[in-house]
């Protein structure tokens, strides 16, 4: 074995045997210059984790490294049979959402879904934040499916992996007519976001939330502006999402924050003045999620944490795997959002102490859906009896 596929195998090695100077070796030979990933996240681009081959970018002498082009947003159509997402996961209170992107050019160094990147035969790290699929044909596949004899309405959560207010919203417009779509069939939906560009959709917002179908969860990490550039580069900044609190509030859209995700040693010290803030610009609901690093999340992350912050790296994952059972992430039900052990429940103590005091609901009010109009059955089968 190569010295190159040591480094690549280094890099992936279970998290509580790997050490400050195992990431820095692992980080050293899969870093991708710093010109060619500007104002992203990921400082690597490892192949998927379902790929036979280690592709690893090094000088070799025969052509510089900075002659390559630097990591472009590049936006490929996807076209699937459907766009309603069903689970049955008992941590999360909705068994339906829609998904209008593949990837997301935030690029958020935390984001748990970069490892559904691994079934486009993409890496995880920088092709996630750059290499994106869209689905133009989403709003007429929702119509289909709620056009279905039998379908029951439930509220649609779109936000739950990638931003539907993404950058390439701008131009796609994907989100905004599946807002349409649910609008006219007075169909709940609940929408997550890091981005002030859902103020583009206030018109569709307001008219269904004056019906009680529409509510908004803004995700605000940080009051720490250099934290969120380098964390969520392509995001809003927090003041933005703050701003947006505000205006939708102000337009009778039920909103609320989520902290998501509170990273020990990093930002859970801020976890009083985020609710603070949020509750001044209007915020009605609160929530909260432990940093989850499953899968190839782990080595990126860390990667990052000994870029921006190696002063805090032992202590930060030290941390993380107390309240992990010893690891970087536990997949169990029930402890995946909120860990365990007595860091995590001092998060949590924390957390609900300081929405007691502010007034914010813990959980929200429930959408209606007694007031739910299929579609016109447009490109559904008809039966022939």
């Amino acid at each position: 074995m190569n010295e190159l596929s040591l480094v690549a195998q280094a890099a992936f090695q279970p998290a509580n045997t790997a050490d400050i100077a195992d990431a820095i070796v692992a980080g050293s030979g899969l870093r991708i210059e710093i010109d060619r990933r500007r104002g992203r996240a990921a400082g690597m681009n490892p192949s998927g984790r379902f790929e036979t081959r280690e592709r690893v970018t090094f000088d070799d002498g025969w052509e510089s490294l900075e002659d390559m082009p630097p990591f472009r947003t590049e936006v490929q159509v996807e076209r699937p049979r459907s766009v309603i997402t069903r689970n049955d996961s008992p941590d999360i209170p909705f068994d339906r959402s829609i998904n209008p992107y593949r990837g997301c050019e935030h690029g958020c160094i935390y984001c748990f879904a970069r490892p559904t990147h691994g079934y486009m035969g993409l890496s995880a790290g920088l092709d996630f934040e750059a290499k994106l699929f869209a689905k133009p044909d989403a709003p007429k596949l929702l119509e289909r499916e709620l056009a279905k004899p039998g379908y029951k309405p439930r509220t649609i959560a779109i936000g739950t992996n990638t931003d539907p207010y993404q950058p390439i919203e701008r131009e796609w417009r994907i989100m905004r007519q599946i807002l349409e779509v649910l609008d006219k069939a007075n169909h709940p939906v609940a929408i997550v976001t890091k981005s002030a560009l859902i103020l583009r959709d206030l018109d569709i917002l307001s008219s269904m939330a004056s019906r009680g179908l529409a509510k908004v969860a803004i995700s605000v990490t940080t009051l720490d502006r250099k934290l969120a550039r380098t964390m969520e580069p392509r995001a809003s900044t927090p003041a933005k999402r703050l701003e947006a609190i505000r205006a939708l509030n102000e337009a009778g859209v039920l909103t609320g924050v989520l902290m998501a995700p509170v990273i020990p040693a990093l930002n859970d010290h801020e976890i009083e003045r985020v609710l603070d803030s949020a509750k001044a610009a209007g915020a009605s609901e609160a929530g909260y999620v432990l940093l989850r690093l499953p899968l190839e999340v782990s080595p990126l992350f860390r990667d990052w944490l000994l870029q921006h912050y190696p002063d805090r790296y032992r202590h930060v994952m030290s941390l993380v795997r107390s309240m992990r059972g010893g690891k970087d992430y536990d997949a169990e039900f029930g402890k995946r959002m909120k860990g365990a052990g007595p860091y995590a429940w001092q998060i949590s103590r924390r957390f609900e102490m300081t929405t007691k005091r502010l007034g914010l609901v813990r959980r929200g009010m429930h959408l209606r859906d007694d007031l739910f109009m299929p579609p016109n059955g447009s490109g559904v089968q008809l039966s022939l009896l």
